[in-house]
């Protein structure tokens, strides 16, 4: 049986939290995906090795979330069948301005992170915002109403016009979700 590999970068100050106390976490995520993992702390490089190509895709994106900022834990999700993880770039909105970079992730952030808090609740997806990413994991409906509501908020759209999208959407899958019970 061939052994496929992966090789990725997450930011050195994240691979502490991808090891975990005493490689703790690393020995999770390798049993759980069925691969080994070899991280060269020094240049945040990790490389991901193994012989089932779902595992070690499952395992490359455990790391990339954590590698953009969410706690193990909720990166663990992503070992769920149905868990997806979507990742945008602030880049893509704010030219390379450092002051526009911070203004776009204050309006994703909000006032004490109440806006994100609000998207999560609504969305019913966890959302990191991280060095020049906002990042989702989710379920796939939830990840994409959490997409498109920070995308509108990165395109300037108000706070409250996106908080009441999300809130019709959401009213939107309750009442499908219980005519599918019926």
């Amino acid at each position: 049986m061939e052994e496929y590999s992966y090789e990725l970068k997450i930011p050195k100050e994240r691979v502490a939290v991808l090891i975990g106390k005493e490689g703790e976490m690393k020995r999770t995520i390798e049993s759980d995906t069925n691969t080994s993992i070899k991280v060269d702390s020094r240049e945040g490089d990790v490389f991901v090795y193994g012989k089932d190509a779902l595992g070690l895709y499952t395992c490359r994106e455990v790391i990339r979330s954590i590698g953009r900022g969410f706690n193990p834990e909720i990166a663990k999700l992503l070992l769920k069948q149905d868990y997806v993880f979507e990742v945008i770039s602030l880049n893509d909105y704010s030219g390379k301005s450092a002051n526009t970079m911070l203004r776009l992730k204050g309006r994703v952030i909000g006032k004490e992170g109440k806006s994100r808090k609000l998207i999560e609740e609504l969305s019913e997806a966890y959302i990191s915002v991280y060095g020049k990413t906002v990042s989702i994991i989710g379920l796939p409906e939830s990840a994409s109403m959490a997409k498109t509501a920070i995308e509108s908020l990165l395109r300037g759209s108000t706070h409250a016009n996106v908080y009441k999208w999300l809130e019709r959407r959401r009213r939107e899958l309750k009442r499908k979700k219980i005519t599918e019970m019926i």
